[in-house]
């Protein structure tokens, strides 16, 4: 997908890499880099010490395959991609998840307030018009939870704090460090656009629930510890 030229005022086509982490994907990890590659040329994909073949799956594939010796968390796999997409020239950076509940139709409009200038960062949000497909009720009181402890912790208004679909500028890639390994660096994102102050703006995308993406992802009785790993490590950094 390349940004529509009028979209950028001096015509410029910026270099977009897209970073997916990626873990035990082996099944679906084709079909997500299948939807991504009709319309991006620049695609990182790091293996976080998979223990099945999603590294031999990704030697098949158009996109520069990074591994994981070992497990790290997904925050480490974005800030591995991250730092490969900054040092090959990127100017705009999305971070997308591997197991196919992203929308990359949505990607165009993510990156719509980078190119016009007004964010620094766009966040996806899966609760402004757009839907959440098959999401559970459990999973919808979860994630408002995170919301009301965003604001009070980090003092940031979103409306969505734990969705993975991004887009970064340069300047904002290489401000923002992750240092929380594992799923609490979705809330130290957020904490570190408002501690440097980053321009950021909300964009409405869609998120497809099935069995596999619930079995696969966050549970909900984790989000207590996620919580905790946050407040933990932003009382050390």
């Amino acid at each position: 997908m390349q940004p529509a030229a009028a979209q950028h005022p001096s015509n410029h086509q910026p270099n977009v890499w897209v970073v997916v982490p990626a873990y035990n994907e082996a099944e679906r990890i084709g079909r997500t880099i299948q939807g991504l590659s009709g319309h991006f040329q620049n695609i990182v994909v790091v293996d976080d010490g998979s223990s099945d073949r999603t590294y031999e799956r990704l030697e098949t594939l158009p996109v520069w395959a990074l591994r994981h010796p070992i497990n790290l968390g997904q925050g480490a796999a974005l800030q591995t991609g991250i730092d490969l997409a900054v040092q090959q020239g990127a100017e705009i950076i999305i971070t997308f998840d591997a197991d196919g509940q992203h929308d990359v139709h949505d990607l165009e409009r993510l990156m719509e307030p980078i190119l016009a200038g007004r964010a620094d960062i766009a966040l996806g949000s899966r609760f402004l018009g757009k839907a959440a497909v098959n999401m559970p009720a459990s999973r919808w009181a979860i994630l408002k939870m995170g919301v009301l402890f965003t604001r009070v912790c980090s003092q940031i208004k979103v409306t969505d704090t734990h969705n993975g679909l991004r887009a970064l500028s340069r300047q904002a890639a290489t401000q923002i460090r992750i240092t929380q390994n594992r799923m609490a660096h979705a809330s130290e994102i957020l904490d570190q656009i408002q501690y440097h102050g980053l321009r950021f703006e909300e964009v409405p995308v869609t998120i497809h629930y099935n069995d596999a993406v619930l079995e696969k992802g966050q549970r909900n009785s984790a989000a207590v510890k996620v919580a905790a790993q946050f407040l933990l490590g932003r009382m050390v950094r």
